[in-house]
C-alpha cells in the first residue's frame, strides 16, 4: 500500500513538474524566436552562439543547432555529474529547441508580427530578457536546465571549486557577447545583449530567491522516519538539518521535529523527498526574512549591516548654549 502511495505521489509530481517546465520552455522559446534572434541579439551561452551561427548560415535552425551543440555537453555532464541529473535537462533542451524552431517558422512569424510589429531594439532587449528570465526561472525551479553554459559551469566548478558557477557563466557570456559584436560588426549588438542578459539574471534571481537574497524558507517536518529524511536532505539538497525534541499533544509520546533552512527554490525538492520517504509526514513551511550562516550570507555581513544601521553619523549638538 505504501509503495503504491509513493508511486502515485511520484507520478503526479512528475507530471506537474513537466507541465511547469513546458510552460517555461514556451516562454523561453518566444523570447528567442520573437524577440532576440530577429534583432541580432545573442543572449549568451549556447543559444547565443547558435543565434550568431543562424545569422551567418540562415539555413541552420537555431533550435536544431542548440540541441546538436548540447549533445557532447550532455555526454560530458552525464559522465561527470551523473545521468540522473542529465535526464531532465536533455528532455527540457529537446522541448525548448523544438519550440524555438516552431516559433521561428514563417507562418508563425507572420501570425505574430501584427501583434508585435516593429519594436525599438532597446525594448526588444528589455522584454526579451524579461521573458527569457521568466522562462528559465520556471525551468530551474522544477530542477531542470536548458543545458549549455549551466552544465559546463557546473563541471568546471567541480574541477576548480574556488571559482563559483556564476563566475564561469559570466565568463562564457562575456565571450559570446564579444564574439557576437565582432560578427555583427556592431558594438551596439553586444551592448543590447548585455542588457538582455542583465535583465534575465535579475528576473531569475527574483523568482528563485525573492526580492532579497537573504531570505529563505524554514521547514518543520514531523515524521517518524526522521533519520532517513535527514540523510536524504543533507545528501540531495545539500542543506543542514537540526533535530528538535518534541512531545505529541494527544498521545504524549516522544517525537522528533526536523528543522531545515532552505532557499525558496529548494522547497519543492525537499518536500518531495519527505513525501517519498513518509507520505504521512506533517510539514510546516514558513518564510524567514533573513537567514545568516553556511549556505547563506555570512554572519559578518549581518554584523556590518547592524553597525552601519545603528552607528550615529555625528555627535548630537547640545540645545543649551553656554552663557558668555
Amino acid at each position: 500500500m505504501e509503495t503504491k502511495t509513493k508511486r502515485s505521489v511520484s507520478v503526479k509530481t512528475l507530471i506537474f513538474d513537466y507541465l511547469i517546465i513546458f510552460a517555461g520552455c514556451v516562454i523561453y522559446a518566444i523570447s528567442i524566436a520573437v524577440f532576440t534572434a530577429p534583432y541580432n541579439i545573442a543572449p549568451g551561452g549556447v543559444i547565443g552562439i547558435c543565434t550568431v551561427i543562424n545569422y551567418l548560415a540562415p539555413f541552420l535552425p537555431i533550435g536544431v543547432m542548440t540541441f546538436v551543440i548540447n549533445i557532447p555537453i550532455f555526454i560530458w555532464g552525464g559522465i561527470t555529474l551523473g545521468w540522473k541529473y542529465m535526464a531532465r535537462s536533455i528532455v527540457t533542451t529537446a522541448i525548448s529547441s523544438v519550440l524555438i524552431d516552431i516559433f521561428s517558422l514563417d507562418m508563425i512569424a507572420e501570425f505574430i508580427k501584427p501583434f508585435v510589429g516593429e519594436m525599438d531594439t532597446i525594448l526588444v532587449a528589455l522584454f526579451g530578457g524579461l521573458l527569457c528570465g521568466a522562462g528559465l526561472a520556471l525551468i530551474f525551479y522544477r530542477g531542470s536546465s536548458t543545458g549549455g553554459s549551466d552544465i559546463v559551469s557546473r563541471i568546471m566548478h567541480e574541477k576548480l571549486p574556488h571559482l563559483s558557477i556564476g563566475n564561469f557563466i559570466l565568463m562564457i557570456d562575456v565571450c559570446v557577447v564579444t564574439f557576437s559584436a565582432f560578427v555583427y560588426g556592431n558594438i551596439e549588438a553586444g551592448l543590447y545583449a548585455s542588457i538582455c542578459i542583465f535583465i534575465s539574471v535579475r528576473v531569475i534571481d527574483t523568482v528563485l530567491y525573492g526580492v532579497s537574497r537573504n531570505n529563505g524558507k524554514l521547514l518543520f517536518i514531523v515524521t517518524s522516519r526522521y533519520d532517513e529524511v535527514c540523510e536524504e536532505i543533507m545528501q540531495k539538497v545539500d542543506r543542514g538539518v537540526t533535530l528538535l525534541k518534541a512531545e505529541g499533544g494527544y498521545k504524549r509520546d516522544d517525537k522528533r521535529v526536523v528543522l531545515c533552512a532552505v532557499r525558496p527554490q529548494q522547497v519543492h525538492k525537499s518536500t518531495l523527498i519527505v513525501k517519498e520517504i513518509d507520505p504521512e509526514a506533517f510539514i510546516i513551511i514558513t518564510t524567514a526574512n533573513a537567514i545568516k550562516g553556511r549556505g547563506f550570507p555570512s554572519i559578518d555581513e549581518m554584523g556590518n549591516e547592524s553597525e552601519k544601521l545603528y552607528m550615529p553619523t555625528s555627535k548630537p549638538e547640545s540645545k543649551d548654549k553656554p552663557e558668555k
